[in-house]
């Protein structure tokens, strides 16, 4: 390749390193590299030195798992504490729901206990059953995992999580309704983005039915078509950051991103030809529960939080309803990042704390 030394190209592109840390599936992150690099081989060098950055720095040991109050099949309901009205936090079906969790200092769902709210996660676990599309999610899992709890909660959504919870509230009786960096008009992504995911799927598809799953590989490069001058611009800022709590926070982030449980096939098929080419949520052509799905008609309070910085959601793909809290901070920062809790984390607290919704 290029500009990259054959050496250095066969270490990271070993078995070996494909088991270490680092962007899966490393070879088209390391194509991906060389296509956006071409011009610029010291860009691509501080990418590589980022690449090599992450796969060797040290981690901390794990987080304390939550305790599991409710299961649905491969499903959990994990309860954080507190004493508050339950919150229930439905991630994305694609990474892990620890974003939410993610160390001691950047979790979210830890912060809430202490303030008045009792938030509880959904982990959507291993898949259990091949046969779910996006709607058996909600009808076999979500649902079920709520009717446990045997009251009315608020619920929370996350990116994909977020489409989840609108069919589970217009579904079920719930409190409120949040929505962070959700997606429902898929018009609302750049053509050139659509393009891209389209693409790739058309290429991955044959495969993916073969195994009768989507891999978390085909779904992550996926996201760095989205925007691949950002994938390589993170790599090179992080081969020369200098120690400390952001370079911890950003190992963590990146660990996330690269793991994750596979999609079903029906699941799978639904987001990349229903969602993304369809935009059938928009259209009003989503069902659920043998009904469709309308975010306009859930007749609660909805607190809608998107951001102009968010590649993975742009603003634009957002359900316009409820009450719009605007950042400015991407798709994982306004969970996690430096200016999170002061961006995002508090303004949900007093949402939530409020009459109309804790009552």
């Amino acid at each position: 390749m290029d500009g990259l030394s054959n050496d250095l190209f066969l270490e990271l592109s070993s078995p070996a390193a494909a088991a270490q840390y680092g962007p899966r599936p490393l070879p088209l992150f390391l194509q991906l590299l060389q296509r956006e690099t071409a011009p610029d081989p010291d860009r691509r060098s501080a990418a590589m030195a980022g690449l090599r950055r992450l796969q060797t720095h040290a981690r901390p040991a794990p987080m304390v798992p939550a305790a599991t109050i409710v299961s649905a099949g491969g499903a959990r309901l994990l309860d954080y504490g507190g004493e508050g009205h339950p919150v229930v936090f439905v991630p994305s079906l694609i990474n892990p729901a620890s974003i939410l969790d993610l160390s001691p200092d950047a979790s979210l769902l830890r912060w809430l206990a202490g303030r008045g709210v009792r938030p509880l996660l959904v982990d959507w676990g291993q898949p259990d059953d091949l046969g779910l599309d996006l709607a058996g999610h909600v009808e076999r899992r979500l649902l079920p995992l709520l009717e446990g709890l045997g009251a009315a909660p608020t619920l929370a959504g996350y990116c994909l999580g977020g489409t989840l919870a609108i069919a589970a509230a217009a579904l079920r009786p719930v409190r409120a309704l949040a929505l962070i960096a959700t997606p429902w008009d898929f018009a609302g992504y750049a053509d050139g983005g659509r393009d891209s995911i389209d693409r790739l799927w058309s290429i991955g598809r044959p495969a993916a039915e073969a195994v009768g799953r989507v891999p978390m590989e085909l779904l992550q490069a996926g996201f760095w078509q989205l925007d691949p001058a950002a994938v390589v611009a993170k790599y090179a800022w992080f081969g020369t950051a200098p120690p400390g709590p952001t370079i911890d926070r950003f190992v963590a982030v990146e660990d996330w991103a690269n793991a994750g449980a596979p999609l079903t096939l029906p699941a799978g098929r639904d987001l990349f030809e229903r969602l993304f080419a369809g935009n059938d949520t928009a259209r009003g052509q989503w069902q659920v529960g043998g009904r469709p799905i309308d975010p306009a008609a859930i007749d609660v309070p909805v607190l809608n939080i998107l951001s102009t910085a968010d590649r993975i959601t742009p603003a634009a793909a957002a359900a316009p309803v409820g009450r719009i809290l605007r950042l400015d901070l991407g798709h994982v920062g306004m969970i996690v990042g430096s200016r999170a809790r002061a961006a995002l984390w508090e303004p949900l607290a007093d949402w939530l704390s409020r009459p109309h919704v804790s009552d």
